[in-house]
């Protein structure tokens, strides 16, 4: 399957946990601007899964689809989207079967027949850590059965990731990709040699809150405005005071190339060798992320 080198998350679309301020800063209709901006622009791969918003960034059975509803309101001679979607190992899902099956009702919910990418969201741990084997099986059965285009898996370590490799190249099928959190204020993959494995295999690195839940976009600081909601007490004053100098050596990047700081973050994500997928509640934020295309940072930047 073939993908932009900059995709969207639809993480916040439709998330009524109170963690993004859906249905309080934003709305349904912000995200269906998103949506059509992410088009206009050429950001044809787009990234949700079946928890998100509680199913309704991917879409629910009970109540209007959301990614799903776009897919049908979008004029024919527009682009479609390389859509990925992400199943989670929950506690009675223990079989290949249980895969194929979410994966079938997550493209019931979408009003898809087949899906670009589809991903295990993490790997099974308690006693679901004893069906990781299953679940990879269930993923290469999904793709056997045309249920998908391409196979992944997402917060998988370097070992998991070879382990990963190994059991579908056995079935004659590739893994595509792991997504990881990563940015310039998490760079854990690359020491805990994740990134280093994906390249190995030749699986890509898909890296996911690459603006750090909005720190790299410079709105916030520990003398200025701060998250809201659940997030300020993930990001509180401490935390923002820490990677303060991180956020000036972009701000001072930004303000020489004319640029935003979420283009040059993300476009230091590209530069490392990942596919960031950053968020976007509205068309004025989703028109920011497309300004980290068409250019590049200098070996000495980044």
């Amino acid at each position: 399957v073939t993908v932009p080198v900059l995709g969207v998350g639809a993480w916040s679309w439709g998330d009524r946990s109170g963690y993004w301020g859906y249905g309080r800063e934003y709305g349904k209709e912000e995200s269906r601007a998103a949506y059509k901006a992410m088009i206009s622009r050429g950001l044809t791969f787009i990234d949700t899964a079946e928890v998100y918003g509680f199913g309704k960034s991917e879409g629910s059975l009970n109540s209007a689809c959301f990614l799903g509803e776009f897919l049908r309101e979008q004029a024919p001679d527009l682009p479609r989207p390389v859509v990925a979607t992400k199943f989670a190992p929950l506690p009675w899902r223990f079989t290949a079967a249980s895969v194929t099956a979410a994966a079938k009702a997550s493209l019931g919910r979408m009003g898809l027949s087949s899906m670009g990418l589809y991903m295990q969201h993490w790997p099974g741990y308690g006693p679901q850590y004893f069906c990781n084997d299953a679940y990879l099986q269930g993923l290469a059965d999904c793709k056997d059965q045309g249920l998908c285009q391409a196979v992944g898996v997402s917060n998988f370590s370097a070992a998991r990731v070879r382990g990963a490799v190994k059991l579908l190249k056995a079935r004659g099928v590739p893994l595509a990709s792991n997504q990881a959190r990563y940015s310039l204020l998490y760079r854990a993959p690359e020491s805990s040699g994740v990134l280093e494995a994906c390249r190995e295999a030749g699986v890509m690195p898909v890296a996911y809150s690459p603006l750090c839940q909005g720190l790299l976009t410079g709105k916030y600081s520990a003398s200025g405005a701060k998250p809201s909601g659940p997030r300020a007490l993930v990001y509180g004053e401490r935390r923002l005071t820490e990677v303060a100098p991180v956020i000036e050596a972009v701000r001072a990047i930004a303000t020489e190339r004319g640029k935003s700081m979420a283009q040059v973050s993300l476009n230091w994500c590209i530069c490392k060798g990942t596919l960031p997928i950053p968020g976007a509640k509205n068309a004025k934020q989703l028109e920011d992320v497309a300004g980290a295309l068409g250019w590049r940072l200098s070996e000495g930047e980044v």
